[in-house]
């Protein structure tokens, strides 16, 4: 795949998917370790999870043309269209501590997350969902 130029990228960074700098970093020796230099970093929600949806992320060879693309600290980013609503003003992080190291997102969308932050609701989800309980039964 070839880089991402300026013309292609729809949107800002602010207004789409946001990725520090330590986590593109970790994001390239990723790609470097599984030999796939080039390929997008795909972000994306779907069902599931304890608190209704869910954070995905995986290595992309071919992104779509309706992806949302953003091209940020030598790191393309994808999202699809349906991803994106969930994800606007979303900022991916990587943090590697005591307890282990992972990405992390930040995102003003969801009104509250399970424990490990890998699950998440929305304002716009019905009423009526559960809550997720104190415990995190996701991973």
């Amino acid at each position: 795949m070839e880089s991402i130029t300026e013309t292609e990228i729809i949107g800002t960074a602010t207004q789409g998917v946001t990725i520090t700098q330590t986590a593109a970093d970790r994001v390239q020796r990723l790609m470097e370790e599984r030999s796939v230099v080039g390929h997008a970093l795909r972000v994306f929600v779907s069902g599931g999870g304890c608190s209704g949806l869910q954070y995905g992320m995986a290595l992309e060879s071919q992104p779509r043309e309706t992806d949302f693309r953003y091209s940020l600290h030598g790191v393309d980013v994808v999202v699809d269209p349906v991803s994106i609503d969930y994800l606007m003003g979303a900022t991916i992080d990587y943090v590697d501590d005591l307890m282990g190291g992972g990405f992390r997102i930040e995102n003003p969308n969801a009104v509250s997350s399970c424990g490990c932050g890998h699950s998440f609701r929305t304002k716009d989800q019905a009423a009526g969902e559960a809550e997720a309980s104190g415990g995190c039964d996701c991973h």
